[in-house]
Order: structure tokens, then C-alpha cells, then sequence
């Protein structure tokens, strides 16, 4: 007769230390280039090459959220206020109320997740390399 046996709850309890490591870090690296890029949003509409500052409504609408998924966590910056997809892009023709713009666009939002992403990417290498470290 032949014996079979398994390390399954060793490798099960490797597996859990290391996530405890690994959530929190992730969470920290997230919040972090998340701020970053909300902070860079707000420098970049503040005035040329961006959107002019007009009463500097626009550029404090900005924020950030961070909140744990079922698969992780997440990050939303974002804006509520209308003019942003129009300063981003452009807008040209007429708006609901009939009036006509030839607005050029002002990217603030692209330009800045552009120098943030690398940040990010390389927080999150180092969140991998702790967590394979164990």
C-alpha cells in the first residue's frame, strides 16, 4: 500500500503571510502615485500649456479615492466638473445651448498620468519583489 501525503497547509499558510505583506503595500503604493497623480492634475491646470486658471473652481474639483475591490484595490481620480473632458480634448461646434466654440485643447490629464505611471510601476515592482522575497 502506498502512502500519499502533501504540504498543502504549509504552502496554504506561505501563501497567507505573504498577502498579509502584500495587501497593505499595494494599498500604501496605490494611495501614494494615486495623490501623486491628483497633485500633477492640479499643476498642469493651473495655467499654460494647460487650462488657464480662471477662479481655480476647476482645479480644486480634483480628488482621489481609494478603496479596497474583490480583486484588490483602486484608485479614481477624477473630476465632477463638466469642463473637463472639453479642456482636455477640445470642443469644437455648437453646446446644448446653441453656442459655438472652437475651444483647442489643453491636455493636463494624459500628460500627467504619463509621468506618474512610471512612479507607479516601479512602487508596485517593489511591492513584488518584497512579497516573492517573503
Amino acid at each position: 500500500m502506498a502512502s500519499v501525503t502533501s504540504n498543502a497547509a504549509v504552502v496554504a499558510a506561505q501563501l497567507e503571510a505573504r498577502a498579509a505583506v502584500a495587501v497593505p503595500a499595494a494599498t500604501a503604493v496605490v494611495r501614494h502615485h494615486a495623490m501623486l497623480l491628483e497633485t500633477a492634475i492640479r499643476a498642469a491646470a493651473s495655467g499654460r500649456p494647460g487650462p488657464g486658471v480662471q477662479t481655480g473652481d476647476y482645479r480644486r474639483s480634483w480628488t482621489t479615492e481609494v478603496r479596497a475591490t474583490a480583486t484588490g484595490v483602486e484608485a479614481i481620480v477624477g473630476t465632477s466638473r463638466p469642463q473637463g473632458p472639453r479642456l482636455e480634448y477640445g470642443f469644437v461646434g455648437p453646446d446644448s445651448l446653441g453656442r459655438v466654440y472652437h475651444q483647442p485643447p489643453f491636455p493636463h490629464v494624459g500628460p500627467s498620468v504619463e509621468r506618474v505611471e512610471p512612479l507607479f510601476l516601479a512602487g508596485m515592482g517593489r511591492v513584488a519583489e518584497q512579497v516573492v522575497a517573503g
